[in-house]
């Protein structure tokens, strides 16, 4: 796992803009589209308006959710909500590109089973997603693997259903699903992120950010949730 450390979320959410612009035209020159993945928070927010001024190849991104509270749509504690005034208003890109959970089914079980179908149908089976976004709670949550949730030790399907946490049930990518991503990059800010992120930077699978598989990843951090890593950050 790499870490880069700047100065302030602004600065965090601009870089992340342009690796995420990067990786969107690597894979669609190399496979003919791109499929990305995306967390929810503020800086993200404005990561995805930043991405919306890039010159990229949006006709071949797939766009799917790392993971959704389970609430009617426009509800706005909907990530896709929030996913969409960032960035989807501000382009024209093909509605079979754009790939909400869907958290309003009546079945969520099988809402995560179809989810998983559509995951393999972009990016292969089993499904290797170009790259996935990723944020760190206080907690050392990240997608909606929270501590404690017997979702953690889903590993034989793609997408699960979390138990309630902070009031809602949730639909999130799994540990396998993450882990076969080519590239994942983590937008982490905030001195609360602190404690956390060392954690994640030490490898500590006791908490389940730390359980994610880290070849592949890139950190980026501001210097308030860099506080507390180690010396050379």
């Amino acid at each position: 796992m790499r870490i880069e450390v700047l100065p302030d979320a602004e600065g965090v959410a601009r870089r992340a803009a342009a690796l995420l612009g990067e990786k969107v035209r690597e894979a669609a020159r190399e496979r003919g589209r791109a499929s990305l993945a995306v967390s929810g928070g503020t800086t993200p927010w404005r990561m995805l308006r930043l991405l919306a001024g890039e010159e990229l190849p949006w006709e071949s991104l797939h766009l799917f959710q790392v993971d959704e509270r389970v609430a009617p749509d426009g509800d706005p504690e909907r990530n896709w909500t929030h996913l969409r005034e960032a960035l989807l208003d501000r382009l024209d890109l093909p509605p079979a590109n754009l790939h909400p959970m869907p958290v309003a089914a009546a079945d969520l079980a099988a809402g995560a089973a179809s989810y998983a179908r559509q995951l393999a149908l972009v990016a292969g089976s089993p499904p290797a997603l170009d790259v996935v976004h990723l944020g760190l709670g206080a907690d050392g949550h990240t997608a909606s693997l929270v501590p404690g949730d017997p979702v953690l030790e889903v590993l034989d399907a793609d997408v699960a259903l979390s138990a309630p946490y902070a009031g809602r049930v949730r639909m999130t990518l799994t540990y396998p699903t993450l882990d076969r991503a080519r590239s994942v990059l983590w937008v982490v800010t905030g001195a609360e992120k602190a404690l956390a992120l060392a954690r994640l930077e030490a490898g500590d699978r006791s908490v389940p950010a730390g359980r994610v598989r880290a070849e592949r990843a890139l950190v980026l951090a501001d210097a308030a949730a860099a506080g507390k890593l180690g010396r050379g950050h």
